[in-house]
């Protein structure tokens, strides 16, 4: 085997180093398709993708992506930030598709990093689509540190629902050490009673008043969403004045608590516990989200957000005219 036919990283190369070279500059010099090259090389259309490939992971080709400068410390952000009376918000492109952990994740790790998040330094997770699929992707590296619910599990058979499963996934990703909580959301009077007593349960809940961080999603008004969870009773007369909530905790366009029947049994870290915690990470997008987010932020659940920039636009017009 020739020399030349080693990659970079040991193994041996598919395609002859030349074939490589061939296919990348014509298609990133000179804006060849893929269909133009495979003519010109007299192979298939699948090879030339494959060749540009392979000539991305030996390093023939090296692509950068560099943020613009409007969605970092921009005059948008900013903006938003002063307008919701955050610390600091985070804005990423325009989320599109079905899926937004891919396009909110690097929002999330740029809030995380930060934080300075060390060794023994506590973050706690609430449930949610957007806070699970974040937790799905990378959002660095955070050996040491005790990832927590902040709520506990819901009725819902959706792995983003279960808390636990969120805080597996995330201490998994970023190194972390799990701690579980085991009890529902909303339990029964008696139930509730002995978990205040049960010493694993007491565990978890006595880590959220040293939390250091936590990412939480904002939902949407509760009698607004498709899915209501089943623990708020939808013919509750007070969720007809919630706009959202963060951590199961639903408040008012004032950002004023809401209450419905059972929720003082709620396990859930409680509004006052967050405001305790120095970075409370809001993941939040969508213009049904935005006026859960304006008032969220007048209550103080959270002091940071991450966002795209529609979403951005949509908080400023709605802070001035609230």
């Amino acid at each position: 085997m020739n020399a030349a036919d080693v990659a970079p990283d040991g193994q041996q190369a598919r395609f002859p180093h030349e074939l490589m070279y061939a296919a990348a500059q014509q298609y990133y010099m000179e804006d060849a398709t893929q269909g133009d090259i495979a003519k010109r090389l007299g192979v298939s259309r699948a090879t030339v993708s494959r060749l540009l490939t392979e000539a991305r992971r030996q390093g023939i080709v090296e692509i950068k992506v560099h943020r613009p400068a409007e969605l970092t410390e921009g005059p948008l952000a900013d903006e938003v930030a002063q307008a919701l009376g955050l610390r600091r918000v985070y804005l990423v492109p325009k989320v599109s598709g079905p899926a937004l952990g891919p396009w909110l994740a690097p929002g999330v790790s740029r809030a995380l990093a930060a934080v300075g998040l060390e060794s023994g330094d506590v973050v706690l997770v609430s449930s949610g689509t957007t806070v699970y699929e974040c937790a799905r992707e990378g959002l660095g590296q955070f050996p040491g540190v005790t990832i927590a619910p902040a709520v506990g599990g819901q009725e819902e058979p959706q792995p983003w629902f279960q808390t636990n499963e969120t805080t597996r996934i995330l201490a998994e990703r970023v190194g972390g050490v799990p701690a579980y909580l085991y009890a529902p959301a909303l339990p029964g009077p008696e139930l509730f009673y002995s978990l205040q007593h049960e010493p694993s349960v007491r565990k978890v809940m006595d880590l959220w008043a040293h939390a250091k961080c936590a990412i939480v999603g904002v939902g949407s008004p509760p009698l607004m969403r498709q899915m209501v969870p089943a623990l708020m009773p939808r013919d509750a007369e007070s969720l007809r004045h919630a706009v959202g909530d963060v951590c199961m905790r639903v408040y008012d366009r004032d950002g004023a608590p809401v209450t419905y029947p059972g929720s003082e049994r709620l396990v859930a870290a409680k509004p006052e516990e967050l405001r305790r915690i120095p970075a409370v990470i809001a993941v939040a997008v969508g213009a049904e989200k935005v006026l859960s987010i304006v008032a969220g932020a007048r209550g103080g659940y959270f002091n940071q957000l991450v966002t795209d920039t529609p979403t951005a636009e949509g908080l400023v017009a709605a802070a001035h005219q609230l």
